[in-house]
C-alpha cells in the first residue's frame, strides 16, 4: 500500500506505457508468425488495417475489445492478451490515479463524497465523454475515448465477487449541473437512481440549503475513503490534477469522522432516491 501523505506522484510519465508497448510488439510477432498482414488481421477481428497499424506502433493503444478479439484470433489459448488487459487498462488511467485504481478494484468498502460532478464510478458513458471531452486543457478525441473506456471499466466493481460495499454522497448541486445536454444529464440521473437500488450501494444527497441549519460538514471538498481488502483504511483526495493518498492513522480517522458527519447531514437513502427520480422526471 502506498505510504503517501502529500502528493508522492513519482509514478511513470503519461507517455511511459511499458505494458502497451510490450503487448503491441507481441501482437506484431504473433501476426507475422501466422503470415497475416495488418489488413488480414483487421478483417479477422473487425478492425481496419490502419487500426492494427496504430496498435502495433503505439499510436493508439489496444482497446479492451480489441485485446479480447486478438486473444481469439492469434492468442492460441495462451491467454497472453487476456492477462494483458488489466495492465493495458491501468496505463490508460491518468498517472495520478493509477496506484489508487488498483486499491479501489480490490477494496472492501468505498465511501465517496462529491461536490462538483457525479463520482466516476457512477458515470454513464455519455456523461463521462461530455465531462472528459469538455475539460481544459483539451485532450484529443482518441485520448478522450481512451479515458472514457478506462472510467467505464471501473464499473466492474459493482458486481465483483466478493461484493464491495459502496457509498456515495453527492452535493445536491451535482444533480442539477448538466454536462453534454439535458438528455445526457437525465440518463445520468436515471442510471444513478438504478445504481442506488443495488443491495451493495447507498446513495445520499447533501441538500444545498444544509448550511442554513447552522452546521455544514461538507465545506472542505470531495474525498474518497477506502477500507482495503486487508481492512486498512486510507483516504484519496484529488484536486486540480494533483492527488494525495493519506494513510496516517490520525489524519485518516479525522477524515472518516468528517465523512460520518456529512452522511448524517445528508438526506436518507430513500429521500435521496426520490429527489434523484424527481429531477429525472420520473416522479412528481
Amino acid at each position: 500500500m502506498a505510504k503517501a501523505d502529500g502528493n508522492k506522484d513519482k509514478e511513470r510519465d503519461e507517455d511511459d506505457r511499458h505494458a502497451t508497448s510490450l503487448i503491441a510488439e507481441i501482437a506484431r510477432i504473433l501476426r507475422l508468425e501466422k503470415g497475416l498482414t495488418q489488413e488480414e488481421l483487421g478483417v479477422l477481428i473487425g478492425y481496419t488495417g490502419s487500426a492494427i497499424s496504430a496498435m502495433e506502433t503505439g499510436a493508439q493503444p489496444a482497446s479492451d475489445v480489441m485485446l479480447e478479439r486478438l486473444e481469439t484470433a492469434i492468442g492460441d489459448r495462451r491467454k497472453i492478451f487476456e492477462v494483458a488487459r488489466k495492465y493495458v487498462l491501468m496505463e490508460k488511467y491518468p498517472v495520478r490515479f493509477r496506484s489508487f485504481s488498483q486499491m479501489e478494484a480490490l477494496a472492501h468498502t468505498i465511501s465517496s463524497y462529491e461536490t462538483l460532478v457525479v463520482d466516476g464510478l457512477f458515470q454513464t458513458e455519455e456523461y463521462a465523454r461530455a465531462l472528459i471531452g469538455g475539460g481544459y486543457p483539451p485532450v484529443s478525441e482518441a485520448k478522450a475515448e481512451e479515458l472514457v473506456e478506462a472510467r467505464l471499466a471501473r464499473k466492474k466493481l459493482f458486481d465483483r465477487d466478493p461484493t464491495a460495499m459502496i457509498e456515495l454522497i453527492l452535493e445536491e448541486g451535482v444533480l442539477t449541473r448538466p454536462f453534454g445536454d439535458r438528455e445526457v444529464m437525465r440518463e445520468q440521473l436515471l442510471s444513478l437512481a438504478k445504481d442506488a437500488q443495488r443491495d451493495n450501494v447507498t446513495v445520499q444527497v447533501l441538500p444545498k440549503d444544509r448550511g442554513l441549519k447552522g452546521s455544514y460538514a461538507g465545506d472542505r471538498g470531495p474525498m474518497k475513503l477506502v477500507e482495503t481488502k486487508d481492512h486498512e483504511r486510507v483516504v484519496y483526495l484529488e484536486i486540480e490534477d494533483e492527488s494525495i493518498l493519506i494513510s496516517n492513522r490520525a489524519k485518516v480517522s479525522r477524515l472518516f469522522q468528517r465523512y460520518a458527519k456529512i452522511r448524517a447531514q445528508a438526506l436518507s437513502p430513500d429521500e435521496s432516491l426520490g429527489l434523484i427520480e424527481r429531477l429525472a422526471g420520473e416522479r412528481k
